[in-house]
């Protein structure tokens, strides 16, 4: 199986990071996750526990996960994220409308702390709902 997927891409002059990674067949979630420095801009979360037992699983898991890894990177490069940036990062500036299609991670109060991995892996372990 593939563990994952990372890529690098500059966007309004800034770098972000995508990552997609696989939890296995005993946590058979796909999770993407966009990044600008060690702040989570948004997430992803595929469950496919109902196509476990599938034929081929690996290769179709592999497939999932290269979808969900395009589509965050295309969604960042067409604007779909610039309002939930423009939140999360103090002074950052996105000419890009927001995509109607908002992700799950809700913009942060404005007394915050950004979101750190620490605490998206104690939501995971603990909530198991991104």
């Amino acid at each position: 199986m593939v563990v994952g997927f990372n890529h690098n891409v500059r966007y309004e002059g800034e770098l972000y990071h995508v990552q997609t990674e696989d939890g296995g067949q005993k946590n058979p979630f796909i999770i993407t996750l966009l990044y600008r420095g060690g702040t989570i801009i948004a997430s992803k979360k595929t469950s496919y526990a109902d196509i476990i037992k599938a034929d081929r699983l690996a290769s179709v898991v592999e497939d999932l996960m290269k979808e969900q890894h395009k589509t965050m990177l295309r969604r960042l490069k067409d604007g779909g994220f610039d309002a939930l940036i423009a939140a999360r990062i103090p002074g950052a500036a996105c000419d890009s409308p927001a995509g109607a299609d908002q992700p799950r991670v809700a913009p942060p109060a404005p007394d915050a702390q950004p979101t750190s991995l620490d605490d998206l892996i104690f939501s995971y372990l603990t909530d198991k709902d991104l």
